[in-house]
């Protein structure tokens, strides 16, 4: 039986062990979805935040946990955790963890994945993890789908790796991805439309409008409810994901966390030559004040987020008329 690994040829030397122990870890996690016990789906009760945990969830949290024991890492923060645990003493490294995106599609076999950050460590943790999201210096995911890919960026460009079922490495597949910036395409919950914002109203307003409308283009509408998989669409051939805030009781700051899934995914996207913003100002411009602490996230091909943001800056009477009024955005 092979060990599961990584090519490191293009990852910075201080980091190779680190991302051997998350190519491990990983790899061991796609072979379990793989072999497709149907219990992985099991509610076993919630995490510390208040959200159903998955029977895989908890497994993939283990899991990873095991595999970063000797990988240079101080401490382990984890989306199923409450605190952070403390790993080697001498460790360099702070890594926060979602071990398990969009567990909700378990049992339907769509694509789930890991996100995971890593920050320079300090001697606390909250010092390690609660502090400006651009200290961020890695940051990635690994998708389960058809493909089993990796996605890592170290500041420098965001690169790809597809594990190889045959000898169970991750091989590189794009050493600079680069996110188109044309495809007209967007990701949003669009039941949850009447509690929007009415700048994200009006944005998807004049998408709907399509080619009669102020954006004079047909789009069309994507939503898996994974965020990796969004994400890796996205990164792949370009649109924009939007999960705002909005005014049910809990999404005043929309629903995902800033440590474990925005700050990341915001850094690979960014790397890759796209902008992640919480509607208006950019994610990685944020600081981290809670560890579970959420924001909204709005992420994709440049000029689509930034046209998200001017659609904040318009006057109230603006956002409120019909689409056809909004002359500024056509095309």
């Amino acid at each position: 039986m092979t060990t599961p690994s990584i090519d490191t040829t293009h990852v910075p030397p201080q980091y190779q062990t680190l991302m051997l122990a998350l190519a491990r870890g990983g790899a061991t996690l796609a072979g379990v979805i793989r072999r497709g016990d149907g219990s992985l789906s099991a509610e076993v009760g919630t995490n510390s935040d208040g959200d159903g945990q998955k029977r895989l969830d908890v497994q993939a949290d283990a899991l990873f946990r095991d595999a970063l024991r000797d990988a240079g890492l101080r401490w382990y923060a984890s989306e199923e955790q409450a605190a952070p645990l403390a790993m080697q003493p001498g460790g360099a490294f702070a890594l926060a963890i979602d071990p398990l995106d969009g567990s909700s599609n378990i049992d339907t076999n769509v694509s789930i994945g890991t996100i995971f950050a890593v920050y320079p460590a300090a001697d606390q943790s909250d010092a390690s993890f609660l502090r400006p999201a651009r200290d961020l210096i890695a940051g990635g995911y690994i998708i389960y789908g058809p493909r089993c890919c990796l996605v890592v960026s170290f500041g420098d460009g965001t690169q790809i790796y597809t594990l190889n079922p045959d000898t169970d490495s991750f091989d590189l597949t794009d050493p600079r991805v680069t996110m188109p910036d044309c495809f007209f395409e967007y990701a949003i919950n669009a039941s949850n439309y009447r509690h929007w914002p009415r700048p994200i109203r009006a944005f998807i307003d004049d998408c709907l409008a399509g080619i009669d409308g102020p954006r004079a283009r047909n789009f069309n509408m994507r939503w898996i409810a994974s965020l990796v998989a969004e994400a890796h669409r996205i990164l792949m051939r370009g649109g924009i994901f939007l999960y705002p805030a909005d005014a049910r009781k809990g999404y005043e700051r929309g629903r995902l966390r800033m440590l474990y899934e925005c700050a990341p995914i915001a850094f690979v996207i960014e790397q890759a030559g796209g902008r992640a913003t919480d509607g208006a100002l950019p994610i990685l411009d944020g600081t981290i004040t809670d560890l579970h602490g959420r924001t909204p996230l709005v992420f994709g091909s440049a000029e689509k987020v930034d046209r998200v943001a001017t659609y904040h800056d318009l006057p109230e009477a603006e956002v409120s008329a019909l689409f056809g009024h909004r002359g500024l955005f056509r095309a």
